[in-house]
């Protein structure tokens, strides 16, 4: 059940990040690096504290796991970029269209890559962000 709730909480972080890029972007009219940043940012932000109280349920110190926290997400997101570097590398660069949906090397390891992040992440944060 932990590990649903924290996909839980990583699809409410993609609505905030998306949300707040829209809201800064669009409506707002800033520069699309700072609406970017700023998106991340509110997405890294929610996703700690919905993981700490919600999903942990974690006693801990803010600023002790917070440090962890983004430590986690820093070592998670290289190991993701190196799954995608290396399977792109290996499978290459192809593309297909398959009834509408383009279908490229990229894109298969970019989504392999994705889940390696998740269930990576999730074993960071529940053995050394938030342990017991």
């Amino acid at each position: 059940m932990q590990f649903v709730k924290y996909c839980i909480v990583g699809a409410l972080n993609t609505l905030v990040t998306l949300g707040v890029i829209y809201l800064c972007k669009s409506l707002l009219g800033w520069n699309l690096y700072l609406s970017n940043a700023l998106g991340y940012v509110c997405g890294v932000i929610n996703s700690f504290l919905c993981n700490k109280q919600w999903v942990f349920h974690s006693q801990g110190g803010y600023r002790r796991e917070a440090l962890r926290f983004v430590g986690g997400f820093a070592v998670c997101y290289l190991l993701q970029l190196a799954v995608v570097w290396l399977l792109t590398r290996s499978i290459g660069d192809f593309e297909y269209l398959i009834l509408g949906i383009v279908l490229s090397g990229y894109g298969i390891a970019t989504l392999l890559g994705n889940v390696v992040y998740t269930l990576a992440n999730f074993a960071y944060n529940r053995l050394v962000t938030f342990r017991e």
